[in-house]
């Protein structure tokens, strides 16, 4: 059968698609910039039919009815590896639990949940009829598909075309398909500080020309990051694709293709990891640390919420109130300390 015919024969409406969830089923919501948004919504209105469904998902970016409410607790259960602004208000007050593991070991954990669905928000199909999981899908994806039973899959207009590995699915290898358009999610990130600068400037003559950098979230790692515009020959292997080091590569500091896990930033960087020199990858393979540490003169720049006297460090917390998760840091970190020449900043 021609690709065109089968995915018309898999074609639902979104309420249709969503009706394919059964009680006690278990979920992986594709994240971020790839939650399927209609067909969630969709879902979380049939939750009085529902019993036992457990969603698996992180840094979840909408406020979803069965995320925010704990009436939904026992019928739609929402877990995440990491926390969102949405999963940290409604922690205490919503229907959120917390796994918080290393992004390293996040393949064995998703194995261990052992999901029979799969929900993806991808882009249309391209000429061969593959349908691409765009600069956040490719986190884990994959993966979920192929330990899925079921693969439904949201069909967005908006949702960009990446390159990389284990970044697009066929439309022979889908259940359910069902078209709705959003825009993705833009982090805007606040102005950098006179601080952040301050403590840039610390970091920034310690990175050679020619060294291989990672770049986290924050002011003071866009102020290290764009501070370094005056170097020569970067190589980027990163967790997060993000505004600062697309205009390294614009600028031409960073040489070569950069490979990253997701990308989170303003629409340009998505249409940026679209038709640029990056490449996507499973995150449990893009922060093994074995492969960071393959490259010389590794340079890792991140983050913390708190610090104490002895140098100790919390990324997760503020006091008692957990704020984000474990996620990358460490994977970052550890291999930063296997490169020849490797340096870590926290």
């Amino acid at each position: 059968m021609d690709w065109r015919q089968e995915y018309r024969s898999k074609l639902l409406t979104v309420p249709e698609a969503a009706a394919q969830i059964k009680s006690f089923d278990r979920i992986w919501l594709s994240p971020t910039g790839a939650e399927p948004t209609g067909l969630v919504e969709a879902l979380s209105a049939r939750a009085d039919q529902l019993e036992g469904v457990e969603v698996l998902s992180w840094l979840a970016l909408s406020p979803y009815r069965f995320l925010t409410s704990p009436v939904y607790r026992g019928k739609i259960n929402y877990h995440t590896f990491f926390f969102g602004g949405c999963e940290r208000e409604y922690f205490s007050k919503g229907n959120v639990d917390i796994i918080s593991l290393q992004f390293c070991k996040i393949e064995q954990a998703l194995e261990a949940f052992a999901p029979q669905v799969l929900l993806a928000d991808v882009s249309p199909p391209d000429a061969d009829g593959y349908l691409y999981y765009g600069p956040f899908g490719v986190f884990l994806n994959s993966k979920a598909a192929e330990l899925a039973e079921r693969r439904i899959v949201q069909v967005n207009r908006r949702q960009p075309r990446v390159k990389g590995k284990a970044h697009k699915i066929h439309v022979s290898e889908v259940d359910c398909i069902c078209e709705a358009d959003s825009e993705l999610p833009e982090l805007v990130q606040s102005g950098i500080s006179d601080a952040e600068r301050q403590v840039a400037a610390y970091i920034v003559p310690r990175v050679k020309d020619g060294s291989c950098i990672q770049v986290g979230i924050g002011g003071l790692a866009n102020a290290v990051a764009y501070g370094l515009a005056d170097k020569k020959d970067l190589h980027v292997h990163t967790e997060m694709l993000t505004d600062s080091l697309a205009y390294l590569a614009q600028k031409g500091v960073v040489t070569g293709r950069m490979l990253a896990g997701f990308a989170l930033g303003r629409r340009e960087l998505y249409d940026y990891a679209e038709d640029g020199p990056v490449d996507f990858a499973p995150i449990y393979e893009v922060n093994n640390p074995y492969c960071i540490g393959g490259h010389d003169h590794f340079v890792s720049i991140n983050a913390c919420l708190m610090a104490d006297l002895t140098g100790q460090v919390c990324s997760e917390s503020l006091g008692f109130r957990q704020y984000s998760c474990t996620g990358g840091q460490l994977d970052y970190v550890r291999g930063a300390a296997l490169s020849r020449g490797g340096q870590s900043y926290i």
